[in-house]
């Protein structure tokens, strides 16, 4: 169904969307090529909310030779006006001939709907080259658009024996300078980073993009049952933090925004923060992706409510000991039916270190 000249075209746009990478939230990223005659006489990207889409973008590019041209995009031209004008309608009124997409938008506003729409107008549509790919440079909004929620990934990074720290909370540095740089990369393309007040008061964290170039920040999220977070922490005052709680304490609240944080009270579940529902809430502000930082306690329960869609742990080539402290708080388990299951999709050195990207099985 598709040539090599096809997958070729399509590799590109997704090169393209990739160029997005730290730059589009809430929005997917996208790329898009227009080819005339072998030649490519258009490209663009989608660059972030509110501005032109890569379909725009390539067809300014392209001009009149758009006409009868095959459009490769890695996401199905959206059809309803939001911030901009319909891509689909654009390309129609451009009259290309065909146009290949990566894959249909799990938006529900759009959902095929573009698509049909350039069927309608006589337009040659193929849908799936390098769907794989383009999914999963779009993971988080793919959740969020058919969950609810953001993409939730755990960062972890440990020694070989499974340990996070000393036993006297030391942690810095387990992990080489290579592995740390590319925790800010995940870091850069989050809309998120999530830790636990454990991890904010023992370490009093940043948790900002510093070792990759990023136009933005990522929002940060502490997660705080009684409200014991510190009006002089660091991350008050380097950029937009979230506090989410399930104490009604207004003075300890206040204090807190006084100091440049947005406090979120949630019902509490068992006397804690509800994080099901706090992911949920998050899913509503637009947030796509979010990456953990936390430590066992945090860690163990967003495993133990089957929250975590990836895992991402760095392994050191050192040993720490039994008596330092491990990745997650998770039970003692009884039989080995009780265990749960993850899926290898990625191992690589980085540096010194080893990084395994992990999905839960189910």
């Amino acid at each position: 169904m598709f040539s090599a000249a096809d997958h070729e075209h399509m590799a590109q746009a997704l090169r393209l969307a990739e160029k997005g990478l730290y730059t589009t939230t809430p929005n997917p990223r996208v790329g898009c090529v227009i080819v005339r005659d072998g030649k490519v006489v258009g490209s663009g990207w989608h660059e972030r909310a509110g501005e032109s889409h890569a379909e725009i973008h390539a067809l300014t590019q392209a001009g009149e030779l758009a006409q009868g041209a095959t459009v490769y995009v890695t996401l199905e031209p959206c059809s309803h006006h939001g911030r901009t004008p319909p891509c689909a309608e654009a390309l129609i009124k451009a009259g290309v001939g065909r146009v290949v997409v990566a894959m249909v938008d799990p938006n529900p506003q759009v959902a095929g709907e573009g698509l049909a729409q350039l069927q309608q107008a006589g337009i040659q549509t193929d849908i799936g080259l390098l769907e794989k790919e383009a999914h999963n440079l779009n993971i988080g909004f793919v959740s969020r658009m058919t969950c609810g929620r953001p993409w939730l990934r755990l960062k972890i990074a440990a020694s070989l024996d499974g340990k996070t720290a000393l036993n006297n909370g030391v942690s810095q540095w387990i992990t080489g300078a290579d592995a740390r740089r590319d925790v800010h990369r995940l870091r850069a393309r989050s809309c998120a980073v999530l830790t636990g007040i454990g991890t904010a008061l023992a370490d009093d964290p940043s948790l900002n993009v510093r070792d990759v170039e990023t136009p933005r920040q990522p929002l940060r999220i502490v997660v705080d049952s009684t409200l014991k977070m510190l009006p002089t922490a660091k991350m008050l005052t380097a950029g937009e933090t979230l506090v989410v709680t399930a104490s009604g304490d207004q003075a300890k609240a206040g204090r807190l925004r006084e100091a440049g944080a947005e406090v979120l009270v949630l019902p509490p579940l068992d006397g804690r923060v509800d994080l099901a529902r706090m992911l949920d809430e998050l899913g509503k502000r637009g947030i796509n992706e979010i990456t953990v930082e936390a430590g066992c306690g945090l860690n163990g329960a967003l495993v133990r409510q089957g929250l975590v869609d990836e895992f991402v742990i760095y392994f050191a080539p050192l040993l720490l000991g039994d008596r330092a402290r491990g990745m997650f708080d998770l039970p003692e388990l009884i039989e080995m039916g009780e265990r749960r299951e993850l899926r290898i999709a990625d191992v690589a050195m980085v540096g010194r270190d080893l990084r395994i990207r992990a999905l839960p099985v189910n």
